[in-house]
């Protein structure tokens, strides 16, 4: 099943009519995000046993911690609202961030070829990510995180076809 969630946060995304990543990848953000909270707590605690009392380098390890642990709650359902793709007819069109904006237009001519990937947290939560590379320049690629795998399979098929992944070179 499609997810067909219209952007509602600002009036061009919906008049767009882009889509929106599926919700679970929210989860997945804020699992990666306290994963990070947890490691650097850690380093930095360590760190700080070199040059502090015990005490005093818990304090700041617990410090991190719970600022590391309130932005991993926070940012993941802002980046959320902010992403929205849509296959246009000629084209793929992302856009994405809540403080540095990004938007890219990928070509359908352009598209050289398309990936699905996902990672231990993705299968475990049943999302994916589809990676479009595009010719031009090195390292040109569009990814778009937090699909529900079914649906980033059918969109990886999709954007082949739309790319002319049949035609020979």
């Amino acid at each position: 099943m499609e997810h067909e969630m219209m952007m509602t946060e600002s009036p061009s995304a919906t008049s767009q009519g882009l889509r929106r990543l599926d919700p679970r990848v929210v989860r997945l953000w804020r699992a990666g995000g306290f994963l990070n909270t947890i490691f650097a707590s850690l380093a930095i605690g360590v760190v700080c046993l070199a040059g502090m009392e015990f005490k005093h380098a818990l304090l700041v390890a617990g410090a991190v911690f719970v600022i590391g642990s309130t932005l991993a709650l926070t940012i993941p359902r802002v980046r959320y609202r902010y992403w929205g793709y849509q296959v246009r007819e000629g084209d793929l069109f992302v856009r994405k961030g809540a403080l540095w904006r990004s938007t890219s237009i990928s070509p359908h001519a352009r598209i050289q070829h398309v990936d699905t990937r996902t990672g231990p947290l993705e299968r475990w939560i049943g999302l994916a990510r589809v990676v479009v590379y595009t010719a031009g320049t090195a390292g040109a690629q569009t990814t778009l995180p937090g699909l529900a795998a079914e649906d980033a399979e059918a969109l990886r098929d999709r954007l082949a076809a739309l790319g002319g992944a049949e035609d020979a070179v």
